[in-house]
């Protein structure tokens, strides 16, 4: 029994492995949004900054459990086999949690989540040893502190509300006074916001990045004996004040003298203090657990004494880390940067949601995000009424964005917001972040860098009518993950919790195979969602600005949906004949797949239109026709997927043998002509269209025989009327399939004699 708490503490070394890799996946957003979005340096370049600042924040990191000594649980109160059961139970709720996320490609607080796993742990153990002494479920504030908690509650709110609303005020305030046009202004105003907001960048370094290191609490001789940290402290005004005059004439001289954009400067700057401060002070988060019980374990070995009857008190004490570990930490952190394809998801969703130009929505829009909209138009049209017209003439000038023309292949390339934005982000975020840890408010970095994103998104017309209700709707959803991560964090981690307290040496082993099981069934998940992503077979947009181009292009599409068309139908049939269940879901979500991909050529066809040429408008009529065929013809499978799915799983009566016998049949008449179609387009054969319209009368007269089969069996034989129902149901379906596939075959097979 004995042994089991040097198993625990290798299990919590591995653990602390795997959570650094979850962790930085889901926490890059923070350093990594602003430089990303605004393309402002290449990303080879972005990320060699990022590691930079990374490993310099790691090894400079305090590597104190921040966490326990600031008091989440009082550690006292609790033996040596207690905190052993809390820390295990934090370590195994942590990476699941941030691995759901991470998965799903939503921001969340490290910060928060080990606060809340740590609390619900605590609380669950400390009810534990209530219940066995017979006390009060009051007695529970003496093993926590309820006002640390609370504290913390208070900083999630106050991070969502203040940094949304500064961000939005000092990005309108900037983009008022820069305008789009803001590299065309004066050297002096450039060098004038460079200082502003390298001074920011900068003081956010000092007062996040190496505040809390054990550096910063050692005295200087230069200091006159104080500490890095105090003089920090009480020299507020005269550092800022030195460091604007300093930063201002330094970026007055890079402008006038190496033409230097200092925009791109301070997007640097800021991306390797973000990245810093973020390796310096939240790796307590992934390691400082691990570490605490490390140390725990050193004291109680030396001890003697049995693990139940050794109190940890000592963990109330600073812990110190070895520099070797946190260099490690550090490399961990940096490669899972280069390598994480999660951590480019999360970043995709932060800036999706602030682009500047037209994404891909994400979300979908709900009663909240409708509400915040019309209360938005309401106020502007009340502004619009106070104003005097002069005045807004000149605010619309300013924001008025310049007009890019770009080919439609070239459309990825634009940055999803300007440099001045990326610049605010990161200057605001250093602010509010600098003020909060002077003043001891627990603001949770990713909540701060992810609400000023979306306050500066909302101040620069990012979210316009086209995307607003989407764009809400996106934050309203992280924000509600975001207490889900506190609400969430705290009951899974008491049950982890209370299930090792149970029987620790049966429960330890298998929750720990439990969580890598579902760890590397997410990575195996993801990994196949990357791969259908990237598959041959998806759907592309139409980019060509001729109607040759088109032609050619619109042809991958259509051999492409008939292939997925036909094995959709087909599984359909089969799995109606096997009843089975499961191919017909897979079926379902295949189709489902396909019809959004129709669905997103739709929605360029506004690009496609713009991107013609003048002599090829007549390409738009013939594009918009196809993607119309189309889209019947998803239709059509989705309804049969549907019908099929909905029989087999009511268990409703099987189909008779004739029925199924008839449904292969004209199934294998449809994968004839389908593999034709494929085929001819493919290989671009267009001549061979004709010979495949020649064979639609024989399969539209085989499938009006079969149903005329079925009414007469209903009219004599038949006594299923759910049967029946589907029966039909399933051949109408088909004849409007081949009535899409044969109108799509025809206007293919003119437009290529009429323009080719």
């Amino acid at each position: 029994m004995e042994n089991i708490y040097l198993y625990m503490i290798i299990a919590l070394a591995i653990l602390a492995v795997a959570d650094l890799v979850v962790g930085v996946s889901n926490d890059a957003v923070n350093f990594l949004n602003s430089a990303i979005g605004s393309k402002a340096i290449s990303f080879r370049t972005i990320m060699i900054v990022a590691s930079v600042g990374v490993a310099v924040g790691a090894i400079f990191s305090s590597g104190m459990m921040e966490v326990a000594r600031k008091g989440i649980f009082n550690p006292g109160e609790f033996m040596f086999n207690e905190i052993m059961i809390i820390f295990m139970a934090v370590m195994i709720t942590d990476i699941l949690l941030l691995d759901f996320f991470n998965s799903v490609g939503m921001p969340t607080s490290t910060t928060v989540s080990i606060v809340f796993e740590l609390l619900g742990a605590a609380v669950a153990i400390a009810l534990i040893k209530i219940g066995k002494d017979g006390g009060e479920f009051s007695d529970v504030i003496t093993y926590i502190n309820t006002s640390k908690a609370s504290l913390i509650i208070f900083g999630i709110l106050l991070s969502v509300v203040v940094a949304f609303s500064i961000g939005a005020l000092v990005q309108w305030v900037t983009r008022l006074l820069l305008s789009y046009n803001f590299e065309k202004k004066a050297t002096w105003v450039g060098a004038l916001f460079g200082g502003i907001a390298l001074t920011a960048i900068t003081y956010f370094i000092f007062m996040k990045g190496l505040k809390g290191t054990s550096y910063a609490k050692q005295p200087f001789d230069i200091l006159g004996g104080g500490t890095m940290a105090n003089f920090l402290e009480t020299q507020v005004l005269a550092i800022v004040a030195m460091s604007l005059v300093f930063w201002s004439l330094l970026s007055f001289s890079l402008i006038k003298f190496a033409q230097t954009n200092i925009y791109k400067l301070i997007i640097i700057v800021g991306t390797f203090a973000l990245a810093l401060a973020f390796a310096g002070n939240d790796l307590v988060n992934f390691i400082g657990v691990p570490m605490a019980g490390y140390n725990g374990y050193l004291l109680w070995e030396a001890s003697g004494t049995a693990a139940v009857d050794f109190p940890m008190g000592s963990l109330a004490d600073k812990v110190p880390t070895n520099t070797w570990l946190l260099f490690g930490a550090g490399m961990v952190m940096v490669l899972t940067l280069w390598f994480s394809t999660k951590a480019k998801n999360v970043v995709k969703t932060s800036l999706d949601l602030s682009s500047q130009g037209a994404t891909k929505e994400r979300f979908q829009p709900n009663f909240l995000s409708r509400s915040f909209v019309r209360f938005a138009v309401g106020a502007s049209q009340v502004s619009a009424y106070v104003l005097p017209k002069t005045w807004q003439q000149k605010i619309e000038k300013q924001f008025e964005a310049p007009v890019i023309v770009l080919q439609k292949d070239k459309m990825e390339e634009l940055p999803a917001f300007d440099m001045v934005r990326a610049a605010v982000n990161l200057m605001v975020a250093a602010v509010l972040i600098s003020i909060a840890t002077s003043y001891k408010l627990p603001l949770s970095t990713t909540y701060v860098t992810f609400m000023v994103a979306m306050g500066t998104s909302l101040a620069d017309r990012a979210w316009g009518a086209e995307s607003a209700v989407y764009r809400v709707a996106g934050v309203l959803n992280v924000i509600g993950g975001w207490f889900f991560t506190a609400f969430s964090a705290f009951l899974a981690a008491g049950l982890v919790a209370f299930l090792l307290n149970l029987n620790l040496v049966l429960m330890f082993p298998l929750l720990l195979v439990l969580a890598f099981g579902l760890l590397v069934r997410n990575y195996i998940s993801h990994n196949k969602k990357n791969k259908e992503s990237k598959a041959e077979d998806r759907l592309q947009k139409a980019e060509s600005s001729s109607v040759q181009g088109v032609i050619l292009e619109s042809a991958g599409n259509i051999a492409n949906v008939v292939k997925r068309g036909n094995r959709i139908y087909t599984s359909a049939i089969n799995g109606l004949a096997k009843q089975d269940l499961a191919m017909l879901k897979k079926n379902k979500k295949n189709i489902s797949k396909l019809s959004n991909e129709i669905d997103d050529l739709r929605d360029n066809i506004f690009y496609f239109i713009k991107n013609l040429d003048e002599s090829s408008i007549g390409a738009s009529n013939f594009y918009i026709n196809i993607l119309g065929y189309l889209q019947d013809f998803a239709q059509s499978l989705e309804y049969i997927s549907k019908a099929s799915l909905k029989h087999v799983n009511n268990n409703h009566k099987k189909l008779k043998f004739s029925q199924i016998k008839e449904l292969k049949q004209v199934d294998e008449a449809l994968e004839h002509l389908f593999i034709k179609t494929k085929d001819a387009f493919d290989s671009r054969s267009f001549e061979e269209i004709g010979v495949v319209l020649a064979e639609k009368d024989a399969i539209f007269q085989l499938v009006r025989q079969k149903i005329q089969t079925q009414v007469e069996r209903t009219r004599t034989e038949e006594s299923s009327p759910k049967n029946t129902t589907l029966y039909f149901s399933l051949l109408l379906e088909t004849k409007d399939l081949l009535k899409a596939t044969v109108a799509l075959l025809e206007e293919y097979h003119d437009a290529h004699d009429g323009f080719c």
